[in-house]
C-alpha cells in the first residue's frame, strides 16, 4: 500500500471558518457541504470542534493535526476532534458531507470545573477517526434545531450543550474522570424553587446556568436530577408550562395568537402552533374555539 503524499505545513495566516449568529451562546452548528475532492487548512484559536461525516458513502481523508497523520475511509458518524488553537490540515477525495460543531474553550473549561471535582484543567486532545454513539446521536440533534428552528432555544440548546461537553471529556480528554453521583433526584423545596422561577420568567429566554445557578449545582447534574424527579428534561417542562398559558391566552383573552406566542416565550406564530400541536394534537385557532 502507498503512503499517502506529504501534507503541505499549515498556512501561517489560520483559517477560520464563517462567523454566523445562530442565537445560541457557546456553541455553534454547521453543515459543511463541498462538492468534489478538495484540501484546506482548518484553525481556531479559542473554539474545540468536532467534525462528524454524514456522507452517504464513504470518504477518504487525510488529516494532520498536532505532528500526527491520519489516513482512512470516513464512514457516516465518523469523528474528528480539533482541540482549541490547534492547526489542522485535511484533504479529501470525493464530495465532502460534514457536520461542524465548534464549542467554546471558556465553556467546556466551565463544564468541567463544575461537573468533574477538581477536574478543572482538563483538556481535549486531538482524536482522528473515532466513534461514540452518544456524541454522534447528539450532534444528529443539534443539526435538527439549526435546520428547523434557526433562532434556536437556548434552554435545548444549552442542554444539548452541557450533555455534549461532558461526553467529549469523559472520552476525549487528557485523563478520563468519573462523574460524582447524586441520587434521589431533586427535594420538592429545590424544584418548588425552579417552577417558581420558570412561571415568572415564561415570556423570556431561559438558561440552563439560570436553573442550575438557583440550587448551585453544575448544569449537567441539576438536568439528570431534575429528569430523575419528574421524569421529563428541564425544556420539555418549560415547552409544557408555556402551552398551557397559552390555553389559558387563548380562551380568557382576545389577544392575536401571534401576540399570545411572544407573550408565552415562543419566538413566532408557527413555533407556538407546532410546540401547541405536539401537546394538545390540535391547533390554536382550533382549541380557541372549541
Amino acid at each position: 500500500m502507498t503512503e499517502p503524499a506529504p501534507l503541505p505545513k499549515p498556512m501561517a495566516s489560520p483559517l477560520h471558518p464563517p462567523h454566523f449568529d445562530q442565537g445560541w451562546e457557546n456553541i455553534r452548528v454547521e453543515h459543511l457541504q463541498n462538492p468534489g475532492s478538495g484540501e484546506g487548512p482548518y484553525h481556531c484559536e479559542d473554539e474545540h470542534t468536532l467534525f462528524i461525516s454524514l456522507a452517504s458513502r464513504p470518504v477518504h481523508y487525510v488529516h494532520r493535526q498536532d505532528g500526527q497523520t491520519h489516513a482512512g475511509l470516513h464512514r457516516p458518524g465518523d469523528l474528528l476532534i480539533t482541540p482549541a488553537n490547534t492547526h489542522l490540515f485535511a484533504r479529501w477525495e470525493g464530495d465532502e458531507d460534514c457536520l461542524q460543531i465548534q464549542l467554546s474553550d471558556l465553556f467546556l473549561k466551565r463544564i468541567a470545573a463544575e461537573t468533574f471535582k477538581g477536574s478543572d484543567r482538563l483538556q481535549l486532545i486531538p482524536a482522528f477517526q473515532q466513534r461514540d454513539a452518544q456524541v454522534e446521536a447528539i450532534a444528529h440533534l443539534m443539526l435538527t434545531e439549526s435546520q428547523q428552528n434557526a433562532a434556536g432555544n437556548q434552554l435545548y440548546m444549552d442542554s444539548l450543550a452541557n450533555i455534549l461537553a461532558v461526553n467529549l471529556l469523559r472520552q476525549f480528554a487528557t485523563t478520563q474522570p468519573q462523574l460524582p453521583v447524586y441520587p434521589g433526584g431533586l427535594p420538592t423545596r429545590q424544584l418548588q424553587r425552579i417552577f417558581d422561577y420558570i412561571d415568572a420568567h415564561l415570556d423570556q429566554e431561559i438558561k440552563l446556568a439560570n436553573l442550575a445557578g438557583l440550587l448551585g449545582m453544575s448544569q449537567f447534574h441539576f438536568s439528570h436530577l431534575f429528569k430523575q424527579s419528574l421524569g421529563i428534561s428541564p425544556y420539555q417542562y418549560l415547552l409544557q408550562q408555556r402551552v398551557t398559558r397559552a390555553k389559558q391566552f387563548l380562551k380568557q383573552t382576545d389577544r392575536s395568537i401571534a401576540e399570545i406566542a411572544l407573550d408565552c416565550g415562543f419566538n413566532s406564530h408557527s413555533h407556538l402552533s407546532k410546540q401547541f400541536r405536539q401537546f394538545t394534537g390540535m391547533t390554536p385557532k382550533a382549541f380557541r374555539v372549541s
